[in-house]
């Protein structure tokens, strides 16, 4: 997979190799196959390896790189076979010779860099986030981040998760904030999305999407239900490691009955027009690829100042309310259900800056220009 010629940043054929350890979908999973789709696009020669559980079903992730003519080399192995999980790929990036390893994760920041800087093949990460949660999640976030040091470039993706990766020692010159970009299929209209959800009636909306885990807030939002919210449906996309304590959580208030839980579903993007609001309730975040969808939707926002959210978004645009605020959470969807006038208002603000600052070409060149940057010195060749 070699480039052409010698690389040296902007215009030139790249050669680049993409490392995850995908999930079923998810803000690295859209990240990824934007990026690896952009650059096929745009003439450079890229393929992703993706490490997958042995037993896994089909990914619908892979099948959007397959949409995209994303070259996939799959790695399916049992739990816990680390030592066969780095043969394995530094074998592929001896068949395959990238002039750059790209890694995703801390799986893949961990296993796939390793095999790389065995093979004297320049490293770049993206850091899409932390999620916290119990010891062994932290555990892995301390050796991911350890990890960062060795990276011949570290890439951020919003500027409060670089200031927390400098204050971990990654070192300066090393850190670069690139911010995500956004392209989505046209959404479904709204009668069409609200009939994917089961949902054939004119009641207020309010729709969540996202891994339901701790990081991500849902039982914020459950929260916010039991307290002051106007009459209202809300629709949960996604499933998670939490979803049985959430569900108890929605019956010890008494409001299960108001939730559908719709599952994982393949493009839910397209679907946000069926909201009347949307909500992201999260503790933690990068860029929340999942704002870019219900920005393009044209969806009224409310959502948790953290992370990279206000890079994405301001007052003007969404009603940004404290993370784990339930009061806050409440009264801010209770405003979209009162003044859909100012809703809708800053929705259609949000769409204009969605277009205007997160379109995927220049996003997808400034990789190509900090890979030749990486590229002016280069390590020893693939033995």
């Amino acid at each position: 997979m070699g480039s052409d010629a010698s690389p040296s940043g902007s215009g030139t054929t790249l050669a680049v190799l993409h490392v995850a350890a995908p999930g079923a979908v998810g803000g690295l999973e859209s990240v990824l196959a934007l990026l690896a789709g952009g650059q096929g696009a745009a003439g450079h020669k890229v393929a992703v390896a993706a490490v997958l559980d042995r037993d896994a079903g089909e990914s619908p992730f892979l099948a959007r790189l397959a949409r995209a003519n994303v070259p996939v080399h799959t790695l399916r192995l049992p739990p816990r076979a680390y030592i066969t999980e780095r043969r394995r790929l530094m074998a592929l990036i001896r068949d395959t010779r990238p002039d750059v390893v790209h890694t995703h994760g801390y799986r893949a920041d961990i296993q796939g860099a390793a095999a790389a800087w065995r093979l004297g093949v320049p490293t770049v990460t993206t850091v899409h986030g932390f999620t916290g949660g119990g010891w062994k999640n932290r555990l892995y976030e301390r050796l991911q981040v350890r990890s960062f040091r060795r990276f011949d470039a570290v890439v951020a993706v919003s500027t409060p998760l670089a200031a927390r990766l400098r204050a971990a020692g990654v070192p300066p010159a090393r850190l670069h904030v690139i911010a995500n970009a956004a392209a989505f299929d046209p959404p479904l209209s709204r009668a069409d999305a609200r009939r994917q959800f089961g949902v054939n009636d004119d009641a207020f909306l309010v729709g969540w999407i996202g891994r339901i885990s701790h990081e991500k807030g849902l039982d914020i939002l459950i929260e916010a239900l039991a307290r002051s919210l106007p009459p209202c449906k809300v629709v949960v996309v996604g499933s998670g490691r939490e979803t049985a304590a959430v569900r108890a959580l929605a019956r010890r208030h008494g409001v299960e009955d108001r939730i559908r839980w719709a599952g994982v579903v393949a493009n839910a993007g397209r679907l946000c027009t069926a909201f009347d609001c949307f909500v992201l309730s999260s503790r933690t975040e990068g860029t929340p690829m999942v704002l870019f969808e219900a920005m393009a939707a044209g969806v009224p926002i409310v959502a948790a100042a953290v992370g990279g959210v206000p890079d994405v978004l301001s007052d003007r645009e969404a009603l940004l309310v404290p993370a784990e605020k339930p009061d806050a959470l409440a009264a801010a969807i209770t405003s979209v259900h009162t003044d859909p006038e100012a809703a809708h208002a800053r929705a259609l603000a949000a769409r204009q800056r969605l277009d205007a600052e997160r379109r995927p070409e220049p996003w997808v060149e400034r990789y190509a220009s900090l890979y030749g940057t990486v590229l002016a010195n280069p390590r020893r060749a693939i033995a």
